[in-house]
């Protein structure tokens, strides 16, 4: 058993980041508002920076482990870093190109981003996005689960991957690109109209070294388009500052209580864009 199997089974929530899963703390007695432990993907072991709580998944559950496959991951790991590091990742044998429209996402813009569906464990029910970087090459796989269940709704393979802006190759309007947080909001935009959208996959891997690579792209500004509630409005100012700090000519853009990008509709998109570029 692995530890996203424990967590999926569990209806634990959460989210990759870097060789960790991000919970919220699995202490009982600690009400954890905002997620504050990493659990290692592979051993187990978990901790919390806000409480201390510490320990081990598969001890606290209950779960079966064995050390020779932990070994071997690790192995495994390592090798596909290495491999990933020099060539990048391939895409999975026996793939089949999404050619649907699903959430009113033209089939056209699927095929353009190479959207897919692959049968395997990681990858099952889900359209899986391969993620650029600035080369080229493919640095992970993101997938959207498509139906609503006790799965994990964004998945990143492999866990460990450093997410780049995506895409890595945005054509700017009047030099500028809309930044939004998922991968969902930047295809929704793009979809309907708005080719500078790109997206950082969640603000808290976010710095001004990898905003700064924007201006190597002769993109003078940002517009951040973030979802209309108030963590939003908080992430958006922190990103603002980010932006700022890399020389980039930023500013917020407010889309209203509780609307997100990802919802926009084609109309709402067009009047955006005359909004911010005409």
């Amino acid at each position: 058993m692995k530890v996203v199997d424990i967590l999926q089974e569990r209806r634990v929530e959460f989210k990759s980041s870097g060789q960790d899963y991000l919970v919220r703390c699995l202490n009982p007695e600690h009400e954890d508002k905002h997620p504050s432990m990493r659990i290692d993907t592979i051993t187990g072991i978990f901790n919390c920076f806000s409480c201390g709580f510490r320990g081990n998944i598969f001890k606290l559950f209950g779960a079966p482990s064995n050390y020779l496959d932990i070994k071997r991951q690790k192995l495994l790991n390592t090798i596909e870093e290495k491999r990933s590091s020099s060539i990048g990742i391939p895409f999975p044998r026996g793939h089949t190109p999404y050619i649907g429209n699903w959430r009113g996402i033209k089939p056209e813009t699927y095929k353009h981003f190479d959207a897919f569906l692959h049968h395997e464990t990681q990858f099952n029910g889900r359209i899986v996005f391969p993620i650029r970087d600035i080369t080229g090459k493919i640095v992970a796989f993101n997938g959207r689960h498509m139906t609503i269940t006790d799965k994990v709704k964004y998945m990143i393979y492999p866990p460990h991957a450093i997410m780049p802006l995506y895409p890595s190759s945005a054509k700017p309007i009047k030099g500028r690109v809309i930044l939004v947080e998922g991968i969902f909001d930047m295809i929704n935009l793009f979809d309907k109209g708005l080719f500078n959208a790109i997206c950082c996959f969640g603000t808290n891997t976010l710095t001004a070294d990898k905003l700064s690579i924007l201006k190597m792209q002769d993109i003078m500004g940002v517009d951040v388009v973030f979802d209309g509630d108030e963590p939003g409005r908080k992430a958006a100012e922190n990103v603002k500052f980010l932006a700022e700090r890399a020389g980039l000519v930023t500013r917020v853009v407010d889309l209203g209580q509780n609307v997100d990008p990802g919802s926009l509709t084609e109309t709402q998109v067009t009047k955006l864009k005359g909004d911010l570029y005409e």
